[in-house]
């Protein structure tokens, strides 16, 4: 039968919707409360729904009963301190699963391709129903930053790096594309994700906020492409040694729960 799926997400995996006025909002980010949960690269993330409500970060299949990313529980005392970062999240209308704030801190661009991962967004999600995917409102604005997606995780021939200034706003097919975002600094770097169950109510949303399914790409210099690369290279081939040291499977895929 196969999942539903959005059309619009087919071509390059992603699309890009009208940027946000994001200086008009209060900064409720920095007042709700964040967990230690390691994604890619140093980072915190504070939750506005989980399985159960509970401040914490853990896959919805991780508790009892298991399931897939839907139906998130908004909990009360974040959405209290945040209630126009839950409107946002919730303005779709589609089904809402995890839904959160991140904090990254500053790092490079040969971080970024290390830390390039797919997310499990779908595991326990029955065959017929929507796919689930991620949204990303940028909060800060980082003009300097940008979001890398690649079909391969090791291979650069296809490439999409997208801006982050404040209000970008973009939705990724998450389990299909490796992701990472470059964030030079100084300061931490802020973005609500939510997981959104593909269906009616989410290409509605796509359209009215006229998404694109490709940018201009971050120009970057070739020799800070080549030298990310091959830092790349450097770093997986340490890990694969260190686990081969151990008797282990190399552990290549890193996913973000």
């Amino acid at each position: 039968m196969g999942y539903i799926k959005s059309a619009a997400l087919e071509e390059t995996g992603y699309v890009v919707l009208d940027s946000y006025n994001q200086e008009l909002d209060p900064k409720e980010w920095q007042g709700i409360e964040y967990v230690d949960w390691k994604s890619s690269g140093d980072t915190r993330f504070a939750p506005l729904a989980s399985a159960k409500g509970d401040i914490e970060c853990n896959g919805f299949w991780n508790h009892q009963p298991p399931r897939t990313d839907k139906d998130g529980v908004w909990i009360p005392s974040q959405v209290e301190k945040a209630p126009n970062l839950t409107r946002r999240a919730q303005e779709p209308g589609a089904n809402v699963g995890r839904c959160r704030v991140i904090e990254l801190q500053p790092n490079t661009y040969a971080d970024c391709l290390y830390n390039l991962h797919q997310d499990d967004n779908n595991r326990l999600n029955p065959d017929g129903t929507g796919w689930v995917v991620r949204g990303f409102f940028n909060l800060t604005d980082d003009k300097d930053s940008f979001f890398v997606l690649r079909d391969n995780r090791t291979e650069n021939d296809v490439e999409y790096r997208i801006a982050l200034p404040a209000g970008a706003q973009l939705i990724v097919d998450t389990q299909r594309m490796w992701h990472a975002a470059t964030h030079p600094g100084p300061d931490p770097r802020y973005c609500l994700i939510t997981s959104w169950t593909s269906g009616p109510e989410l290409d509605a949303y796509i359209e009215k906020y006229n998404g694109r399914t490709r940018v201009p790409n971050v120009e970057v210099s070739q020799e800070v492409l080549d030298a990310g690369q091959a830092e790349q290279a450097r770093r997986d081939a340490a890990r694969a040694a260190y686990y081969a040291a151990k008797g282990q499977a190399e552990k290549v895929a890193m996913s973000e729960a």
